[in-house]
């Protein structure tokens, strides 16, 4: 990654004059990235954030005061780094570097030209080998919750998971983490005391004094309070040292491994930016008429369990203000090497009418999204997937799993809507899956006779609950990439 830094036009002393804040973490890191840009930018700093996956467009990956870079930006920077790395291949035996190092590289040269103040970067995958970690003098670094995710790259346990995470620690920088799982702590502070870093564990959300009103979140769900007081952290300190607030309480090697950071008074001008926080896609919720669909993409133990207990808060809210029937979808996929049953038995409880699965593309593979696509997996694999989790769903309600050849409903070339015997169906893209879904009464996504994907009349007649319906709530879960290609579709506007 150095290589390709330098072969771009930049070395590792370049990123210095970036002030960057640097997050790893399991779940959370994107959202913690997202308060701690907003608190800053309510300062009036340029801020830059670095991000992924992007849910719509690739530009969501690289944002400049809050919003992703225009179409001219991105073209200008993209041509131009990519540029160089070409003309210095055949010196490297034709070496180019991968998608998300290339993304990586343009985020750097995009924030250095455009003389951002600041720059906050998420972690990809993991932190110790993860290609943002050739930064090496950030201003403080933060670690959200540890969980269990890509244990094929990171290990297959959550102490081994908290070794590669704590691999963006510096010498001598701030680092702030949220309370952790007595094993992964250990070795959080074991490598911080290697590294010779100042690790804090930061305070609950309560223990912030202000004067005003109580801290409000913009962003949804009991687990965002470990985020937000993490990106209080990261603030406080990159204020202090940016001189904004007072030299005394900024983070020395005397305070290496102090257990706890004390809480601080939110300035009543600047809390708001918890407020004002968006970060679409976590627990996220829009309604289209007698339609609420519920977003958020978790994809971990952790992650799901908070979505759940998020989900079923709202719609126990929800439902009390409807007068009629109310009907609750599951729309589902997940990707890689996570357990899908594992996932789906968490979200059993939720008490869902319809379970429905589809691959993460947004329509047809004809006409998805470039942005949307994924050139690792096959249509084929991915729809098989999908069927694997009808399976499971189907195991939970006690009625057995993968249905057989004569079951299956529709068919071209291959099975793509499965009879829902047992209230589920598998559809061939997210579109089609909303538009069966919706009956045609969210008028965002069209009538039922402009559906992509016709079934037969007796998988129609099972929609009647939802045609009549005086409520209908669909959880959106799973993946970020299903929860981005339904955005597509719920909210145009992000595709322009």
């Amino acid at each position: 990654m150095r290589d390709f830094l330098r072969r771009s036009g930049l070395t590792v002393e370049d990123l210095d004059s970036l002030n960057i804040i640097h997050v790893a973490g399991t779940k959370g890191k994107g959202s913690t990235c997202a308060f701690t840009e907003r608190i800053l930018r309510n300062y009036g700093f340029r801020t830059g954030f670095y991000s992924s996956p992007h849910l719509v467009q690739v530009r969501e990956r690289v944002r400049i005061d809050g919003q992703p870079i225009g179409k001219e930006l991105f073209t200008k920077y993209f041509w131009s780094v990519y540029g160089q790395l070409d003309e210095s291949k055949d010196a490297y035996g034709g070496s180019m570097p991968s998608y998300f190092r290339f993304l990586t590289l343009l985020a750097f040269h995009v924030f250095l030209q455009e003389k951002v103040d600041v720059a906050v970067i998420e972690v990809g995958i993991g932190g110790a080998y993860d290609c943002t970690n050739i930064i090496r003098k950030p201003w403080v670094c933060g670690i959200s919750s540890l969980g269990i995710d890509h244990t094929s790259i990171l290990g297959d346990t959550i102490e081994k998971i908290a070794w590669q995470k704590a691999g963006i620690l510096k010498p001598g920088v701030p680092a702030f983490t949220v309370a952790q799982p007595p094993g992964p702590m250990v070795v959080l502070r074991e490598r911080a005391r290697e590294i010779g870093c100042p690790l804090l564990v930061c305070p609950e959300l309560d223990e912030y004094e202000s004067p005003g009103p109580p801290l409000r979140l913009g962003l949804a769900g009991h687990h965002q309070r470990s985020n937000a007081t993490l990106a209080l952290q990261l603030c406080r300190n990159w204020l202090q040292r940016r001189g904004i607030l007072a030299d005394s309480a900024v983070v020395s090697m005397a305070t290496v491994f102090h257990p706890i950071t004390p809480g601080f008074h939110c300035r009543s001008a600047r809390h708001p930016g918890l407020a004002e926080t968006e970060w679409p896609g976590r627990s996220h919720t829009i309604r289209h008429g007698p339609l609420t669909y519920f977003l958020d993409g978790a994809h971990t133990t952790g992650s799901v369990l908070a979505c759940v207990r998020w989900f079923r808060k709202e719609a126990a809210t929800l439902e009390r203000t409807v007068g009629g029937p109310v009907v609750r979808v599951l729309l589902f996929n997940a990707t890689g090497e996570r357990d899908s049953g594992a996932l789906l038995k968490l979200l059993w409880p939720c008490h869902f009418d319809f379970a429905v699965f589809c691959p993460n593309l947004t329509e047809s593979v004809a006409s998805c999204s470039i942005d949307q696509q994924n050139f690792n997996v096959t249509l084929e694999n991915m729809l098989t997937r999908c069927l694997d989790s009808q399976s499971s769903w189907r195991t939970l309600s006690g009625r057995g799993g993968r249905l057989a050849d004569d079951q299956l409903v529709f068919q071209n070339q291959l099975p793509l809507v499965a009879e829902q015997r047992t209230d589920s169906l598998v559809f061939p893209c997210i579109l089609s899956a909303l538009q069966w879904i919706s009956q045609g009464r969210d008028p965002v996504l069209g009538v039922p006779d402009q559906r992509v994907a016709a079934v037969q009349p007796g998988v129609a007649a099972r929609a009647q609950a939802l045609q009549e319906a005086a409520s209908i709530q669909v959880l959106i879960t799973g993946s970020l990439y299903l929860v981005g290609g339904a955005l597509t579709h719920l909210v145009p506007s992000l595709a322009s």
